[in-house]
C-alpha cells in the first residue's frame, strides 16, 4: 500500500456520490466546452470503474481503477468525438481521483497505476463519517436540481435507446447496497440511492415498451 497521507479513518465515496458528482462534472465540462453529451452515458461513465462488482475475479479498487487504463482506452475516443469524448473520460476520471484516491482510508486504497505498478494509492483525506455523508447528501441534491433545471429528468423518461445502459448503474446501487451484509451503505444515503435506483429502472422500463411496441407493430405488419 502506498499513501500520500495516513490517517485514522477510512471514508469511502458510495454510488450516489459517484453518479452524482459524474453528472455534474460531466454536465459542468459540457458547458464549459459548449457541447451537449448523453445523460445516460454519463452516469455510465462516472460508474464505470465499479464494473469489477459485476467481473467474477477481479478485486474491487483494483486494475479497472487505473487511470492509465482508461487514458488508454479514451484516446481513439477523444480521437473520433473529441470533446465530447474528453467530457466522458472526465466523468471516468472523477471517480478515481475524486471518488476514491481521494477518500480511501489509511486501509485502503486503488491501483491507480496499473498496469505500471500494482501499488495501491490513497490519500486518504479525513473526514468525520457523519460528513462525508452530507456531502453525497449535497451531491445529489445539486444534480437533482439540475437534472430538472436542464430538463434531464423529463428526457430520462422519454423513449431513447441510450437508457439501456442505466443497467450498469443499476447494478452498481443494487449489488453493495442491497446484497451486501452487513448493510455496506450509511442508513441516511438509502434514500438517495433508491431515488436513483427507481429513477434509472422507470427509465429503462419505459424504453423496453417502447422497443416491446414497435416489434409488435412491425411483426402485425407482416
Amino acid at each position: 500500500m502506498v499513501r500520500l497521507r495516513s490517517v485514522s479513518l477510512d471514508l469511502k465515496m458510495f454510488a450516489v456520490g459517484h453518479l452524482a458528482l459524474g453528472y455534474i462534472s460531466g454536465k459542468g465540462a459540457a458547458r464549459f466546452l459548449n457541447v451537449s453529451v448523453n445523460v445516460p452515458l454519463i452516469f455510465l461513465a462516472s460508474i464505470l470503474p465499479d464494473i469489477d462488482f459485476l467481473v467474477p475475479g477481479l478485486m474491487h479498487r483494483g486494475p479497472m481503477h487505473s487511470i492509465i487504463l482508461y487514458a488508454l482506452i479514451f484516446v481513439p475516443i477523444i480521437i473520433l468525438y473529441k470533446k465530447i469524448g474528453i467530457i466522458y473520460f472526465l466523468c471516468v476520471a472523477q471517480h478515481l481521483i475524486l471518488g476514491d484516491f481521494l477518500t480511501a482510508g489509511c486501509g485502503d486504497g486503488i491501483q491507480l497505476l496499473w498496469p505500471l505498478t500494482s501499488n495501491w494509492y490513497s490519500a486518504g483525506i479525513y473526514l468525520a463519517n457523519a460528513a462525508s455523508v452530507y456531502l453525497e447528501w449535497t451531491f445529489f441534491v445539486i444534480c437533482l436540481a439540475w437534472m430538472f433545471k436542464a430538463g434531464d429528468l423529463r428526457k430520462l423518461l422519454l423513449h431513447n435507446k441510450s437508457n439501456l445502459v442505466l443497467a450498469v448503474p443499476i447494478l452498481s446501487i443494487v449489488l453493495p447496497v442491497f446484497f451486501s451484509i452487513p448493510l455496506h451503505v450509511p442508513f441516511l444515503l438509502l434514500v438517495p440511492h433508491i431515488i436513483f435506483l427507481f429513477l434509472f429502472s422507470l427509465s429503462i422500463l419505459i424504453d423496453l415498451r417502447a422497443l416491446s411496441k414497435r416489434l409488435t407493430s412491425s411483426s402485425s405488419k407482416r
